[in-house]
């Protein structure tokens, strides 16, 4: 017992020279210390309910608070906005405290205000948007039997529509807000998404992980890409320097780009019509109607521990459906 207890009182002391060891670094002022401001950043789990709810709004009926036996349109929708308005408001509110200086302390609560409402009334805009991508979702995938499956089962739509509803915050240059938003998308999803990045109608994305688009990134209508795709920037030795400037691709209408491949670079231009297909890597512009593929490859065929017993060249690029 007195073993014990002798245990017991080396621990305390060891763990009170631990805290003061923490608390001492916390002196040196790093700059992932925010102890002095612990109620001036803004809250992940109120942004992420406020996602939820707009998801709620956007997909009517699918994406419902099942605690209620029955459900109101009318009211459901009104009860949805004025939270939404009242916490998107106040986080909102934060931000901008932290990221301007004004000399009325009410002037953050009206602009807040005013970035809500002009948010609030792109939700026609949005749902616009993603109906759109929804009907691609399901024209371009022959798996998907209902359009109730790729609302409810599929994550590219679900990154899609977190995407746009953060697209249209970052539009009205609300700061970090937007990119929890995504960044909560990536983290659900496999698929990150910068809410930066312009995005036309019908956009679809199959299967999804690993997919990164970045920030300046420009995409056009009816565009189709595959998981592990990148369209990202050529370098970023330049950090912060590249910050507001063009790093990351354009991608015109009508183009699929097949699983893996990676486009580079601000002055990167896929032509309308193109088919990029499977691991290819692309740091130049191409012509519209453009199909690129890796040459083809040689596969070698090994039974057990034996010799090579049969080789021959891979047929993929040369249809494509092969891309896939």
């Amino acid at each position: 017992m007195d073993m014990d207890r002798n245990k017991d009182r080396r621990m305390e002391s060891e763990m009170q020279s631990v805290v003061a060891a923490v608390l001492e670094d916390y002196k040196l002022g790093r700059d992932i210390d925010n102890t002095k401001e612990l109620f001036q950043l803004p809250q992940k789990e109120k942004i992420i309910d406020i996602i939820e709810k707009m998801l709620r709004i956007v997909f009517p009926g699918y994406h419902r608070d099942q605690a209620y036996k029955s459900y109101n349109v009318n009211h459901n929708l009104s009860l949805l906005l004025e939270d939404i308005a009242f916490n998107l408001t106040k986080q909102i509110e934060i931000v901008l405290r932290r990221t301007q200086e004004k000399e009325n302390e009410e002037d953050y609560k009206i602009e807040a205000q005013d970035i809500t409402l002009a948010f609030l009334k792109t939700i026609p805009k949005i749902r616009e948007y993603i109906d759109t991508d929804l009907q691609a979702a399901y024209d371009g995938d022959p798996a998907a039997y209902s359009k109730d499956e790729v609302i409810l089962a599929y994550p590219g739509i679900q990154a899609i529509a977190i995407n746009r509803i953060a697209h249209e915050l970052f539009l009205l240059s609300v700061p970090l807000i937007p990119r929890i938003m995504t960044e909560y998308a990536h983290s659900i999803t496999g698929i990150d998404i910068h809410p930066g990045a312009t995005i036309g109608k019908y956009f679809f994305i199959d299967h999804g992980t690993g997919i990164v688009v970045g920030e300046t990134t420009v995409i056009g209508n009816h565009v189709k890409i595959y998981q592990g795709v990148t369209l990202g920037a050529l370098s970023t030795r330049g950090g912060q320097k590249l910050r507001n400037k063009r790093r990351h691709p354009t991608i015109e209408d009508n183009v699929t780009i097949y699983a893996g491949a990676s486009i580079l670079g601000g002055d990167t231009v896929v032509g309308a019509d193109s088919v990029v297909g499977s691991n290819v890597f692309i740091t130049k512009s191409i012509e519209p109607g453009t199909r690129v593929s890796i040459k083809n490859q040689e596969l070698q065929y090994k039974v057990g521990s034996g010799k090579v017993e049969k080789k021959e060249k891979d047929i993929f690029g040369q249809d494509e459906s092969c891309l896939y």
